[in-house]
């Protein structure tokens, strides 16, 4: 009764079946990865948001890659902002997600060498090859408080580095490249500035980094398992289905073959003429002649 198994559309079933299986299982895995992995991060920035500030210095130098274990760690830098290079970076939102531009501003520290500093956002202007309102920079030496940052690149942040934009705006924050137009040392990476504030709150801080929620990628995870267990469910539940119809469809047939017309029981006599019960005394008494 199994032998529909090895029909055409069955083989095609549980081969997609069988093809199913470990594809949930590996995005059920895949799901969960995200999961460690935002997890971790959060621990991370909470971590290196609650660590003691540390000088710049101690963190990065020019040419340096920041590695991913010192992202938002909170450092200081003494110096004084190089606006003759400032620079803004198109195509970013604040935390309202409007789209506007970040400020960039060289800091030149004691020693001739430059951090670059985020200081926040401002509306972009109304025509994109104009430079927007940017309020000035604190004048003379002044202590900058913010979290370090890796360099921005393409391959990383997906923001495609447009060439012949114009001047003195960016697509990304990058300390080689600002070094080639600024003519100094720049440490690598950057600071994203949380202190001091600025007057009126322009530019705009940018705001802590999210890391309390951990998004939903555990309960996709455990969604794609289900769906795993549930697949060759089904599949034995269609088996099973087609082997009580198949087997239906033969008893079926098996009832139609054996029934007949009732025609030649022996009901019934054949001559027509009603029988003398056996055993039948009476005698037919002749008339006697006179």
């Amino acid at each position: 009764m199994y032998r529909f198994l090895l029909s055409r559309q069955w083989v095609i079933l549980t081969l997609i079946v069988l093809a199913l299986i470990p594809t949930m299982i590996e995005l059920g895995f895949w799901q969960f990865h995200r999961h460690e992995r935002r997890v971790a991060q959060n621990a991370l920035i909470a971590d290196n948001l609650k660590a003691k500030p540390v000088p710049v210095e101690e963190l990065t130098s020019p040419g340096h890659t920041v590695p991913r274990a010192d992202y938002w760690r909170q450092a200081t830098a003494t110096g004084t902002f190089d606006t003759a290079h400032e620079v803004v970076v198109r195509r970013r939102t604040n935390a309202d997600d409007r789209i506007g531009v970040l400020v960039l501003t060289p800091l030149v520290l004691r020693d001739g060498r430059v951090v670059l500093v985020n200081r926040g956002w401002v509306p972009a202007a109304a025509e994109q090859s104009a430079y927007p309102v940017v309020p000035p920079a604190p004048k003379g030496e002044v202590t900058v408080t913010g979290r370090l940052k890796a360099d921005e690149t393409t391959g990383a942040s997906g923001i495609k580095d447009l060439k012949g934009l114009p001047d003195r705006q960016v697509m990304l924050i990058n300390s080689e490249q600002q070094a080639a137009l600024i003519g100094r040392e720049v440490l690598g990476g950057y600071l994203e500035q949380i202190a001091p504030e600025p007057p009126g709150n322009s530019p705009e801080l940018i705001p802590e980094p999210d890391h309390d929620s951990i998004g939903a990628h555990m309960a996709y995870a455990v969604q794609w398992w289900l769906f795993t267990a549930g697949v060759p469910v089904g599949w034995v539940i269609l088996v099973r289905r087609e082997k009580r119809d198949q087997e239906a469809a033969a008893r079926g047939e098996t009832a139609g073959s054996g029934s007949g017309d009732g025609s030649g029981d022996g009901e019934g006599g054949a001559s027509g003429a009603p029988e003398t019960p056996a055993g039948d005394t009476t005698a037919v008494q002749a008339t006697p002649s006179l």
